[in-house]
């Protein structure tokens, strides 16, 4: 269904001709619509609003997605490799196994959102920003989270390796059993964050951070030292 008079569509499944068509004609929000398992390759999407659609199984390959509004929407599994999502806003969305290689992300934010799984290897992500969001097993290898008030993430069991940490504050969120090789802590505040199951191996990566008594303790006793 379009409605002229918002300049929006809603409600219908689409393919790849009508959602370029209806782009091509000024549209610029788009309400429940369906574009599970379309390729969408190389599609000028600049700006667009997508509220609560669905893309799950969907190829964006190298859209231009910059600026544009992705509200409660759900993607499963889409293929966002090469995309330029500079400035782009994802609230609330399953984004669940998603594939980032190589995005260009700067400024993006995320807020909300299942990123289970997701893949950003190679991505461009100066000023990006995650919040209240679900980071499990994600593979964030070499990202900086330098100076970053890391609000409510979970990296449980998450690729973290050659990540830059340092003197960022986590306020809440896990690190359980995340891979922490030559990842760089010094000077973050890890107080509220979860940090059990890390590997002694890897402890040493958390040099010059701050953490609780009750972390230190449990350090204590992964090396078989009792506290009293």
């Amino acid at each position: 269904m379009s409605d002229v008079n918002t300049n929006a569509v809603s409600s219908v499944a689409l393919s790849r001709a009508e959602l370029e068509e209806h782009v091509a004609q000024g549209v610029r929000r788009f309400d429940s619509c369906a574009l599970d398992d379309e390729d969408l390759s190389r599609l000028d999407l600049q700006g667009v609003v997508f509220e609560r659609c669905t893309f799950a199984g969907a190829t964006l390959f190298a859209c231009k997605l910059a600026r544009s509004q992705w509200l409660r929407c759900r993607a499963g599994g889409a293929d966002l490799e090469s995309v330029d999502a500079v400035d782009a806003r994802f609230d609330g969305c399953d984004l669940n196994n998603t594939k980032w290689r190589r995005a260009k992300l700067a400024s993006a934010a995320f807020h909300g959102c299942k990123l289970t799984g997701a893949g950003f290897e190679e991505v461009a992500h100066l000023g990006i920003h995650f919040e209240e969001c679900l980071l499990i097993g994600a593979d964030l290898r070499g990202f900086s989270f330098r100076k970053a008030e890391l609000k409510a993430l979970d990296f449980s069991d998450a690729y973290l390796s050659g990540c830059d940490f340092r003197d960022a504050v986590f306020e809440g969120g896990s690190l359980r059993n995340a891979v922490l090789k030559l990842a760089k802590f010094q000077g973050a505040d890890l107080r509220l964050a979860d940090i059990e199951g890390v590997k002694l191996t890897e402890a040493g990566v958390f040099k010059g951070a701050t953490i609780s008594h009750a972390q230190a303790a449990g350090f204590l006793r992964e090396l078989g030292l009792s506290v009293i």
